[in-house]
């Protein structure tokens, strides 16, 4: 039997567990899709969604019954979307309060580092998803900016770049905070070395050319991961747009010296949908790995709209099928206006929390990724699947248990009837108008 679960926009079904279907062993009844489970890619890490301090905040408002149901609604594998992936500012970024830093102003030898700020919200909030996960989060550290005395412009917003009289203490700066988090009970998993690092931003950014990451990788931070012991970190290049991914993989990886330290590359969706420059840089570097580390919906809240649920999903199997291991959406939660944010930077997330209100809002990207991330284990394989009907996207995958997961989606106006061919026949289906369906193949 196979199993189905449903999201269709106009109608109540979110995520919702349909009778199970049988493939008819025979007959293709419509246009095919198909899946091959014998062509296995790359396994799969998880899902997640950053724990910025703007989510903690938020989730800080809500009373602690409301609180819990939103992280149980994140981090339950039954009762939520089984996050297993996390992401954390190395102190602040736009969804902050407020320019901060974890030394005193001048401190190059560090001496003053402490994470005290973090371990009001963020911490704990940390903590809180890995109890209600029941198992450990890997957890991605992303710096969007050094502090401003280290840096040519004198602050922290608006791009500059590194000093070279600071680029060992800002090294370091990476180790003292692994160590901090570690000894707080939060260990880290992996590391960017610069969020968007070709983006002069008017909030916390920092400007790093290609060859300039790559130095920076070679003779600072590689070498400090690795004097302080910290060779199982997963350093990654990038964190930044599909649309320059490839130079600067291979300005970076090119160098010998650099990518021995480098795990894999970073990427956000804003700007392009060239998914074929993921699966470039694979073809490039086959050695290396791939993690979507960014994506939100631009332009504050957009409660109860179908697009930003459909951007999520097609995103997803764009950069699954270019041999993408893993995906990290950006603020888990945030208020009615799309912040807090420091400098007005306002975005929607899949989770609102209304302040004035006290309503939770539940947005149709929340539903979207739960189609994947609820029902593909980390470990999965991804495997061959095609589907040439236009507005039809698919993925799938073989989990550790041996069950095929196919996630296909309608972005079409009207319903397209799919016979998706597999190794016991064909799942003979109707996908209803602007929906996803994840099935369940024993």
């Amino acid at each position: 039997m196979i199993r189905e679960i449903v999201t269709i926009k106009h109608t109540d079904d979110r995520l919702m567990a349909k009778k199970s279907k049988k493939a008819d062993p025979e007959r293709a009844y419509y246009e095919s899709a198909e899946v091959d489970p014998a062509r296995e890619y790359q396994t799969m890490i998880g899902f997640g969604g950053a724990f910025t301090e703007a989510a903690a905040v938020t989730l800080a408002k809500m009373s602690p019954d409301l609180r819990s149901q939103v992280i149980e609604k994140y981090y339950d594998k039954e009762k939520g979307l089984g996050y297993n992936l996390g992401r954390v500012p190395i102190h602040s970024c736009d969804f902050a309060l407020g320019n901060y830093t974890y030394v005193e102003n001048g401190d190059s030898s560090l001496k003053t580092f402490n994470i005290d700020h973090d371990r009001e919200l963020i911490i704990p909030l940390i903590k809180d998803a890995i109890r209600q996960s029941g198992k450990n989060i890997q957890i991605l550290a992303s710096p969007w900016s050094p502090p401003a005395w280290m840096k040519t412009n004198n602050s922290m917003n608006n791009g500059g770049s590194l000093l070279p009289a600071y680029f060992s203490s800002w090294a370091n700066y990476y180790i003292n905070f692994i160590a901090a988090y570690e000894e707080a009970g939060v260990p880290i998993w992996g590391l960017t070395v610069q969020n968007e690092p070709a983006a002069v931003q008017t909030w916390d950014s920092c400007i790093y050319t290609e060859e300039e990451e790559r130095d920076f990788v070679k003779y600072h931070l590689g070498p400090a991961l690795h004097r302080a012991g910290y060779t199982d970190i997963k350093l990654l290049i990038w964190d930044h747009n599909r649309d320059l991914i490839v130079k600067r993989a291979k300005t970076v990886l090119e160098d010998p010296e650099a990518a021995r330290y480098i795990w894999g590359t970073g990427f956000h969706w804003y700007v392009s949908e060239a998914f074929e420059n993921v699966g470039q840089v694979h073809d490039l570097f086959p050695d290396k790995h791939l993690l979507f580390t960014e994506g939100c919906q631009e332009g504050g809240v957009k409660k109860g709209e179908w697009f930003t649920g459909e951007r999520y999903g097609r995103n997803m199997i764009g950069d699954i099928n270019n041999w993408c291991e893993g995906y990290l959406d950006w603020n888990i939660v945030l208020d009615e206006t799309g912040g807090p944010n420091h400098v007005n930077n306002l975005c929607d997330a899949p989770v609102i929390y209304d302040t004035k209100t006290n309503d939770i809002f539940y947005n149709s990207s929340y539903y979207y990724i739960g189609h994947f991330s609820k029902f593909i284990v980390p470990g999965a394989k991804r495997l061959f699947s095609d589907c040439s009907v236009d507005k039809i996207s698919i993925a799938s995958f073989k989990n550790p248990d041996g069950k095929v997961v196919i996630v296909i989606m309608n972005e079409d106006d009207i319903s397209k009837d799919i016979s998706i061919r597999i190794q016991s026949g064909f799942l003979n289906v109707n996908l209803e108008a602007h929906s996803i369906y994840t099935y369940i193949v024993d």
